[in-house]
């Protein structure tokens, strides 16, 4: 679960060479509500269709910045399951063929980063970058990415124009009075209005098992008859929901940094289980922060550093940083802390150069670049598919006491995040569109053994989610990255966890127990 780091109109805060013979999808697992015959039939059909039909690849389009050897194309899909010939979708995909040779190439490995609302089309990268942690990976898959349904170049969405969404300052999240409630309230349904005026006819589709339905005919298009699958993030829901949905269609699966999947987790108590997590990840930067107060003079103690950090949030609510960096912005750049170790020097030095003199450093960290249009209007969709996602998964309180009455005895003890991911979250309280119920995730006749991976102090996605994960998928294999929060494991330096990761993806195995692994090196200044 990514939150992005522009702030919206609410207030919120927010992150093989192959052509497909005419192969007949495997027959659709049925679930209940959420794959009811009609939709079980339906992604049948389109995964028979995308089977035949194949994907044209050629050279990316020029703008989207994926040069090649990377190429792109297109899998057409049903926007409704149930009217499988009815409006249709096309969802952007591409790849790069694996490095090594005919023996050894498996097959292709599809990737989602999270979100919801993250493009994947960035993963073949990995290899025109020659990513270390992934030269093994590369010579048996071909590398496969894809903008889920709504994001991107895959029929957009959007809530708001985006130059207004990115427009800082924006309100302190965390109210000082009752008036400030009511304006965030406000911003909120508007916010929620925007998403139905401006996209109303995709909303009731933009759910998790839909986005499953599609990576299955993104798997029949490429002529697999097995999914191979690594998602990250909210990346791991979905593929817990296409494991539940299409069991027998899982070859490989890496889920890391895991959402918990238990239906009375999604989404209402899981954001307000992330607050708790980010203010724990929070004291571990505070707290690494004093300790090379030698390099950042902010504090040689994390109850200093904290001073300094709500000093710091006084002052760019009574006078915004540069005209544009309030307690709003200042948070949507500091939770990167938190969310990603790699980021923790960045921040540091950033406030550090800032205390200094550098304002313009921040200014540029935090605030919006009103002239790229472009990056605005991606973070703009990004927010709209997360919040799309989430509102039609499930349904969401809308007693607006129970938002206060939970958030405010949170933000006591989690102050950081608390008040801000409401603010982001609360246009599901008033959303017009239809609200599924969650799926049941759980063992399906025909899973293999799913490879979980995740860090003890998570953030975004709390540790328990992956123990949750682990319990419902038989057979499931936890790799736990002891005493590290960072968000992503499977993209950092960690021999333990790389080595076993190349191994399930090459062969298959996994060990015969779960694995603890000593945390990856810690930055330095």
């Amino acid at each position: 679960m990514r939150r992005t780091a522009v702030l919206g109109s609410a207030g919120t805060l927010i992150a093989g060479t192959l052509i497909a013979s005419a192969i007949a999808a495997p027959a659709a697992t049925a679930d209940g509500r959420h794959h009811s015959g009609s939709e079980a039939r339906g992604v049948q059909i389109a995964a028979a269709r995308a089977a035949h039909a194949g994907i044209d690849w050629k050279d990316c389009p020029a703008d989207w910045a994926l040069a090649t050897p990377i190429q792109c194309g297109w899998v057409t899909v049903p926007l409704d399951y149930a009217k499988p010939d009815g409006k249709q979708i096309k969802l952007a995909v591409d790849r790069h063929v694996s490095t090594g040779t005919k023996d050894e190439r498996q097959g292709a490995l599809i990737y989602n980063p999270g979100g919801p609302g993250g493009s994947g089309l960035r993963f073949p990268t990995r290899i025109t970058n020659k990513n270390p942690l992934w030269t093994k990976t590369a010579k048996a898959y071909d590398f496969v990415g894809f903008d889920p349904r709504g994001v991107g170049h895959s029929a957009p969405i959007s809530c708001v124009d985006p130059q207004e969404f990115v427009k800082a300052p924006k309100a302190d999240p965390v109210p000082d009075s009752e008036a400030d409630k009511r304006a965030q309230r406000k911003l909120a349904a508007e916010y929620a209005d925007g998403c139905a005026e401006r996209s109303g006819g995709m909303l009731p589709h933009m759910t998790t098992p839909n986005t499953a339905r599609d990576l299955d005919v993104i798997r029949a298009a490429l002529g697999e008859k097995k999914l191979n699958y690594l998602g990250v993030s909210y990346g791991t829901y979905l593929g817990a929901v296409y494991g539940t949905l299409f069991p027998d269609h899982v070859r490989r699966m890496v889920v890391d940094s895991v959402v918990n999947p238990a239906k009375d987790n999604i989404w209402y108590q899981a954001n307000l289980n992330q607050d708790i997590a980010f203010q724990k990840r929070w004291d571990d930067w505070e707290a690494w922060v004093a300790k090379n107060d030698a390099a950042f003079h902010i504090g040689t103690t994390p109850a200093q550093v904290e001073q300094e950090w709500l000093k710091l949030r006084a002052s760019a609510k009574k006078s915004p940083i540069g005209g544009v960096v309030g307690p709003a912005e200042l948070i949507g750049f500091f939770q990167n802390a938190p969310y990603y170790d790699s980021t923790w020097v960045l921040v540091a030095q950033t406030w550090s150069d800032y205390r200094a003199g550098d304002t313009q450093a921040l200014v540029d960290a935090a605030g919006p670049d009103m002239s790229d249009l472009a990056g605005n209007a991606s973070s703009e969709n990004g927010n709209a598919v997360y919040t799309a996602v989430e509102c039609a998964d499930a349904k969401w309180p809308t007693s607006w006491q129970k938002w206060d009455r939970d958030n405010t005895r949170l933000h006591k003890d989690y102050p950081f995040m608390t008040w801000a991911n409401a603010w982001m979250n609360l246009p599901c309280a008033t959303w017009s569109a239809k609200q599924q119920t969650p799926l049941e995730v759980k063992t399906g006749k025909g899973l293999p053994p799913v490879l979980i991976v995740q860090s003890t102090r998570d953030a975004a996605t709390p540790y328990e989610g992956a123990v949750e994960l682990h319990k419902r998928f038989k057979g499931s294999r936890l790799i736990t990255e002891k005493d590290a929060g960072s968000h992503g494991v499977t993209g950092l330096v960690n021999p333990c966890i790389n080595e076993r990761v190349d191994t399930y993806l090459l062969t298959g195995q996994t060990d015969r127990q779960d694995v603890t692994c000593a945390p990856h090196a810690t930055p330095k200044p």
